[in-house]
């Protein structure tokens, strides 16, 4: 079989996603690889699929239980023979399994690192032919890594132990250039495949609340999200108990998870969420780290992670299956000062030198500076964390909560010259607490104490705390301050400080116009990647979702591992009737069809007669272009080089001129054109739009949702007669360009109806 016909064949997939055919194919020609790919972007296909098609078998160092469990279940429910070889196994279990494995029972092992090179397992790598060791969670192989495990250090030697060296192939979801190299030289990749595929998660909404009330806030967003699964992540296990305690008082099933839980409940609480037995799991950084669940709707950190890698590590847990996440940070001060007291107090620098051990605290302060600086900035989020990741991402993504708050500009250097000569009056020794309480007039017991209710700066600032704190953030970004990154942060002056001081600059900086709840409200469509799930296919949906989780309990396993939420809503939009039929659908391959087929399909089928439902089914993006065509043959459809060729302006159009400028480039290449009320209508199925009722004439008005993207309207008057219109900024133009194809179907559709 080729690579094409196995991806099909095993996992249901009739082509590749970004990246994964390039290492693929170097894994099969004997190449070394190591894989950067984002949490759900399909790390595992990249060396399941060869190990398919391998001789011998391969051999995957995994860091976690539960990651090893996850995965071997899935691989078996798709035909695949594959175990894993951990501490949750007796002795006989481990000696059966390594039995079983000389007999070339399986293709795939799962195995802890600390396992590598033990007598037993040596012994039996030795006697077998492996024909690759994936590493995966990579990164974890790097003193500069976020989850350093010294485990993961013997990886090399046990390489150096086989008789025959197997093609090393390494991956991970994030990993600074740093870590990267250390990958490269640690495991010792010969002449690698290395590959990049980009970190943007475009299905995950980001969020950054500063709320005065954290439990308050949370509440508010779970009560939003009321029929999604989730994970809340607390610094310590005592926030751990208190907001599991009071999320189930409010309502909700959620159950912990950290260190000091014993092993069993660990492991019972775990289940129960991957089972979907509970519906939010409240737990400490312990968890999560290569949890497979697909259908994770939200993350939410209570408290602010000690760096960004940690941070898109634990929110890419949502929306693996490609569905739209909300990723919601609850960020307080509060926060930096416990992660600059569990800097001081790391476990990773006891057993080090202390030069070592000096850098890596200089390391962890440098992240959490970068953390902080993602907590209070006004720029988008989305580009905030990709440029920390090296990329060059647009300035707006339209779907973080920075890019859906209006903003005002305003001048701030006389403020910033207060800020600044406090500072310079209080002697530069302290930290943004003590300059913002002088400033405000404080009546404390230490400012009187320090007698700095004398300064001349005392009591001078008319704004509000929340204000001062996001002045002196912005002046610390900006370089106009430096703060210290040891355990007080103390502010003191840069090189540019007696610029703002004496005048020589003026400062402006972005501040919230309007903050309205900004958490994303809950979407009345279900989507999944590209598909689209019909409000009127909601019963179907649920039917079967009944179906899956009766055979996960038979089983015993997760019900995500025997369907993608992904793979149920394509049931519900393409209604298969057919075996072949069945197999289009993205994650049903032959092991699924034949396992599960027939029951699926007889419930479509019955749900179809109920209703009574004799048309063609609903068209799904991911069907693709040349299937489209062939259902849509009056359409001539452009290609993306001439899509490419088409204006975009930065300033904010309307929808005419819009399609004036697709339609010149459309015609030029002899492609169908498109109607401006289309695309309208268009935007309006996809929530972007809505209609307005006003004086008794209907109007279509930007969604909040389309008000996040940046469409805006704008009243205008002409002979006397006032109306208002839509204006589309380039960032909506181009996400109209880049679904043009799916707008002329909708076109053709909407056509044929009457």
């Amino acid at each position: 079989m080729t690579t094409k016909e196995t991806l099909k064949k095993y996992f249901g997939y009739d082509s590749f996603r970004g990246g994964q055919e390039e290492l693929t194919s170097s894994i099969l020609s004997g190449k070394d690889v190591l894989g950067i790919m984002p949490t759900g972007a399909g790390k595992s296909i990249c060396f399941q699929l060869p190990a398919i098609m391998l001789e011998g078998i391969t051999l995957v160092v995994s860091p976690l239980i539960s990651l090893m469990q996850d995965q071997v279940r899935a691989l078996i429910q798709s035909g695949i023979p594959a175990a894993y070889i951990n501490s949750s196994l007796t002795y006989r279990q481990v000696e059966a399994a390594l039995y079983n494995a000389k007999n070339g029972k399986y293709k795939l092992i799962y195995v802890a690192p600390e396992r590598l090179l033990t007598p037993d397992f040596l012994t039996f790598a030795r006697s077998v032919k492996i024909s690759m060791l994936t590493v995966d969670e990579a990164h974890c192989i790097s003193q500069w890594g976020q989850d350093f495990r010294p485990s993961y250090a013997e990886i090399p030697e046990f390489i150096n132990q086989l008789e025959e060296r197997p093609i090393v192939s390494a991956f991970t979801a994030t990993a600074t250039k740093r870590v990267r190299e250390d990958i490269l030289s640690l495991l010792k990749l010969q002449n690698p495949t290395v590959l990049v595929t980009g970190f943007n998660r475009e299905n995950l909404y980001f969020e950054v609340q500063e709320p005065s009330n954290k439990m308050q806030a949370l509440f508010d967003f779970l009560h939003e999200n009321r029929d999604k699964s989730g994970i809340v992540y607390c610094f310590t296990r005592k926030t751990v108990e208190e907001v599991c305690e009071e999320i189930n008082h409010q309502g909700h099933s959620a159950l912990r998870y950290h260190a000091g839980l014993g092993d069993r409940e660990r492991h019972q609480n775990q289940e129960d969420f991957l089972f979907d037995k509970v519906q939010i799991m409240v737990a400490t950084n312990a968890f999560g780290m290569g949890i497979d669940k697909s259908n994770v709707g939200f993350v939410v950190h209570y408290n602010m992670p000690k760096d960004i890698e940690s941070y898109y590590q634990e929110a890419g847990r949502a929306g693996r299956d490609g569905s739209e996440a909300t990723c919601l940070m609850l960020y307080s001060g509060k926060d930096v000062v416990m992660n600059k007291w569990l800097i001081e107090n790391a476990k990773d620098t006891l057993s080090v030198d202390e030069e070592t051990a000096t850098k890596l605290k200089e390391r962890d302060y440098r992240r959490l500076r970068d953390m902080t600086f993602y907590a209070r900035t006004t720029d988008c989020l989305r580009g905030y964390i990709l440029r920390y990741f090296g990329e060059s991402p647009k300035p707006h993504c339209g779907n973080c909560s920075n890019c859906g708050t209006k903003f005002e500009t305003i001048d701030i250097t006389k403020e910033s010259q207060k800020i600044l000569s406090c500072i310079a009056r209080t002697g530069e020794r302290f930290g943004a607490g003590v300059i913002i309480d002088v400033l405000k007039g404080s009546q404390s017991k230490r400012i009187k104490e320090l007698e700095f209710d004398k300064l001349s700066t005392y009591n001078i600032s008319q704004e509000d705390v929340h204000t001062l704190h996001s002045m002196i953030e912005f002046l610390v970004q900006q370089d106009y301050l430096h703060r210290d990154d040891g355990q007080y942060a103390i502010l003191s002056f840069s090189s540019k400080s007696q610029n703002v001081l004496k005048g020589k600059v003026s400062l402006e900086m972005k501040l919230p116009k309007e903050v309205k709840s900004k958490v994303k409200e809950n979407a009345k469509t279900r989507k999944s990647g590209t598909a689209i799930l019909p409000p009127d296919r909601e019963e179907l949906f649920n039917s079967l979702k009944i179906l899956r989780k009766q055979i996960a309990d038979v089983q015993g396993v997760p019900p995500f591992v025997i369907f993608y939420d992904k793979a149920l809503i394509e049931m519900c939009v393409q209604l298969p009737e057919s075996e072949k039929q069945f197999l289009d659908i993205s994650g049903v391959g032959d092991a699924k069809l034949a396992k599960y087929g027939e029951r699926f399909l007889q419930i479509i089928k019955e749900y179809k007669k109920e209703k009574s439902i004799k048309t063609e089914p609903i068209m799904s993006k991911s069907v693709g272009q040349k299937s489209r065509k062939d259902n849509l043959k009056s359409l001539i459809l452009p290609s993306e080089d001439v899509l490419k060729k088409i204006e975009i302006v930065e300033k904010p159009s309307q929808i005419t001129f819009i399609a004036q400028a697709i339609n010149l480039v459309m015609a030029e290449h002899e492609c169908s054109t498109v109607s401006p009320i289309k695309i309208s209508e268009w935007l309006m199925s996809q929530g972007y739009l809505k209609i307005s009722e006003q004086e008794g004439k209907r109007t279509k008005i930007p969604s909040e949702k389309g008000l996040r993207f940046g469409i805006s309207q704008e009243k205008r008057e002409r002979e006397k007669a006032k109306y208002s219109v839509n204006l589309y900024p380039s960032s909506m133009q181009e996400f109209i360009i880049e679904h043009i194809c799916d707008i002329l179907e909708f076109q053709t559709r909407e056509k044929s109806k009457k």
